[in-house]
């Protein structure tokens, strides 16, 4: 269906939610039209959040429980859903996962959108316990259309050797990374792909840190949050719901806010057009 929707001559431009191999394959055969026509993909984000260390101090159990919260919103399946927590490795830290593992642990099962999302959330799981260095925090059962939550933790140096931790669990599945210093998190800041969102929680104490991942994080992804979670997005003139490939297939668009209408109009300048001629909306 989605191949006969794109190739259609009527269609024009094309905006798609899912999946990067689904979204890649139907922005290639739009560009391979007698009339190639505009893609807006999203198709995966993984949507970091960094864990000052003066904000992990002071709030690490309240962060640990608003990203349980956010994590497992809708049964995981938002696509702004944020998947990693990066935090420095001490004794805040384990506070900080024991806090996420209990904010889990009590959450059930919840139903999927489909049968496929919930075999490819399994799939996912799998590649996530799989990897070299990966342990377990939390682990559950869910089959047929159910997810259930799980909790893993990795090392930045595993993190960065495999490059499948990086990619999306589409389900209420975290991974925590834990670096051993502020200069590793900047390095995991620098090895992302785009992202839709970045976020960054932190306290005064932090600000030097924050300066510096800043400009980082501007390049990797269309909005970056203080202090919050980004499940949920605002629809206000200034939103940004996009961002670098793979969160979408075109960095200068947003799906969400006032210019996201610039995706299905076509500009076009008219000189020295005599006023009778012009379009009837047109005021001197």
């Amino acid at each position: 269906m989605g191949e006969a929707l794109v190739q259609h001559p009527l269609i024009k431009a094309v905006g798609f939610t899912g999946s990067l191999a689904g979204g890649r394959a139907l922005f290639n055969l739009c560009a391979a039209r007698p009339e190639p026509i505009p893609f807006f993909g999203e198709l995966g984000s993984v949507n970091p959040m960094f864990l000052l260390p003066a904000a992990v101090a002071a709030r690490g159990e309240a962060i640990a429980k608003g990203w349980a919260a956010s994590l497992t919103m809708g049964a995981g399946q938002f696509c702004t859903n944020p998947g990693i927590a990066v935090v420095i490795d001490g004794a805040d830290a384990d506070a900080f996962v024991e806090a996420a593992k209990a904010a889990l642990a009590p959450i059930g099962p919840q139903t999927m959108l489909t049968d496929g999302m919930a075999e490819a959330y399994r799939s996912g799981r799998d590649r996530i316990a799989a990897g070299s260095g990966v342990r377990a925090v939390l682990t559950t059962t869910c089959d047929a259309r159910n997810a259930t939550p799980y909790l893993f933790e990795v090392s930045a140096s595993d993190w960065l050797a495999n490059h499948a931790l990086a990619e999306e669990v589409f389900g209420p599945l975290g991974l925590v990374i834990r670096v051993r210093h502020a200069a590793e998190m900047q390095e995991i800041a620098h090895s992302l792909q785009g992202q839709l969102t970045c976020t960054l929680h932190l306290d005064e104490g932090d600000t030097d840190l924050g300066r510096a991942l800043l400009p980082i994080l501007e390049r990797k992804a269309g909005r970056i949050l203080a202090n919050g979670f980004p499940t949920g997005v605002e629809v206000v003139d200034a939103q940004v719901h996009g961002g670098p490939y793979p969160a979408s297939t075109n960095f200068g668009a947003t799906s969400v806010g006032t210019l996201s209408i610039r995706r299905w109009l076509r500009p076009v300048a008219y000189q020295n057009l005599p006023a009778a001629l012009m379009p009837q909306d047109w005021t001197a």
